[in-house]
């Protein structure tokens, strides 16, 4: 049965998942065991016969009969299903247990790490760090590839597994190790495990400035209906200009990333969806926004995906703000549920968005009109930093990205260039 619920996200797994809670796999399928050599051409009904000879196979023969378990099986087999279509970082199979985590993230209700990961090469690599979450504050930087998870190698295992381990109650521990790919260097890490709650908008006047640094970390239930109050507090604060900080925002559901735009834009369109026969259907700006005049410099990098770069293309497009950062990650599907009977589900791409000029974002991702590269060993200061920090201590954070996008707002007003595609 399909369900209503659209996703501009990267939740679940597969191919990416929230290190939150314990994926305790539970039910399965029970197929046919039939043991032959034969078989015909590859449609529906000889495709499922060789499936169950290959199930017969390893249920009669294979040696370590504790590896034989049907209900991670039955996941593995669908999972390669949904992979075979190389939709890489969209389209996946979940678990009962990972519907259950994405249902948390919804709700900003959940406990583990905090980080983003997907499956790259049979490798795990992080998307993003959650914000004030164990892995932000162990420096958990997006694209980091996990390789053992205390003192296990996990490269080449299932999503699902390796989410498995690393995940836990609150409390505890695990420890990671590390490889950065930049560099070559590898690095252990232990933290510990938290209950998470997700503050999708936070917003702190820079020091010593007029600016408000406005952070938008994810797409929640409620989104957009915090980000208007919050610009409404901006606005009565006096603030000449804000610095929107999409950095490592994975996403979230595609109807708080339209209306927080529509925040921002007075007319036009937020995104426009292809279906599968080509054809373009725009999802215009909603009216009212509360910042349609405010100058504005966005901030975005590799952990920006999914609504995050809905949101960025749909300012930079109209040249409502100047983009500063690194190339976002090129998440570009609208995915759809389709719920299974024992509540696992596939998240299929059904149809591709687009920015509001027609660009790709798929695979692409999104380039700023100002490129700034983080130093590897500094993290990104958010406003929860700012709150104790000097104007002098802002100026010594290094953070490159949000000094440049400070630095653009203090400048005289110009006409800003055009990103390159």
């Amino acid at each position: 049965m399909k369900s209503p619920d659209t996703r501009a996200g990267n939740y679940g797994s597969g191919t990416l998942m929230i290190l939150t809670l314990g994926l305790g796999l539970v039910g399965g399928v029970a197929l046919d065991r039939v043991v032959g050599t034969g078989w015909g051409p590859l449609d529906a009904s000889s495709s499922f016969r060789l499936m169950s000879e290959a199930w017969g196979m390893i249920d009669r023969f294979y040696v370590d009969r504790a590896a034989v378990q049907p209900d991670k099986m039955t996941y593995g087999a669908i999972s390669g299903m949904v992979d075979a279509l190389g939709d890489t970082g969209h389209s996946r199979f979940l678990s009962p247990a990972m519907v259950k985590a994405m249902r948390n993230l919804e709700r900003n209700r959940f406990q583990g790490i905090g980080a983003e990961v997907q499956q790259k090469a049979g490798h795990v690599v992080i998307v993003a760090p959650m914000d004030d979450s164990p892995a932000q504050r162990a420096g958990l930087r997006p694209g980091d590839i996990i390789l053992r998870v205390d003192g296990r190698e996990v490269t080449g295992l299932p999503l699902d597994q390796v989410v498995e381990k690393i995940s836990g109650p609150a409390g505890t521990t695990v420890t990671l190790t590390i490889l950065d790919p930049a560099s070559g260097r590898t690095r252990s890490v232990t933290l510990e495990r938290a209950a998470i709650n997700i503050r999708s908008v936070t917003w702190q006047m820079l020091p010593g400035t007029e600016i408000a640094h406005l952070r938008l970390a994810s797409f929640n239930d409620g989104t957009a209906k915090n980000l208007r109050q919050a610009l409404i507090e901006i606005r009565k604060s006096g603030a000449t200009g804000i610095v929107l900080d999409l950095r490592d925002n994975p996403g979230g559901l595609l109807r708080e990333a339209v209306d927080s735009a529509s925040q921002f834009l007075k007319t036009g369109d937020v995104l426009l969806v292809k279906d599968a026969r080509g054809r373009e259907k725009p999802i215009p700006v909603k009216p009212g926004g509360e910042a349609t005049d405010t100058p504005l410099v966005v901030l975005v990098d590799g952990g920006t995906a999914s609504g995050a770069e809905i949101m960025a293309g749909a300012l930079q497009d109209p040249r409502r703000a100047r983009l500063v950062g690194e190339t976002t990650i090129g998440t570009g599907t609208v995915l759809s549920e389709f719920r299974l009977f024992d509540g696992s589900a596939l998240l299929l791409a059904i149809e591709e968005w687009l920015t509001p000029d027609g660009h790709v974002i798929w695979h692409k991702g999104i380039t700023p009109n100002v490129v700034v590269k983080l130093p590897a060993d500094v993290s990104p200061v958010f406003p929860e930093t700012e709150r104790t920090m000097t104007a002098e201590e802002l100026h010594a954070s290094r953070d490159v990205q949000l000094l440049g996008a400070l630095q653009l707002l203090q400048q005289p007003a110009a006409k800003p260039e055009s990103a390159p595609r």
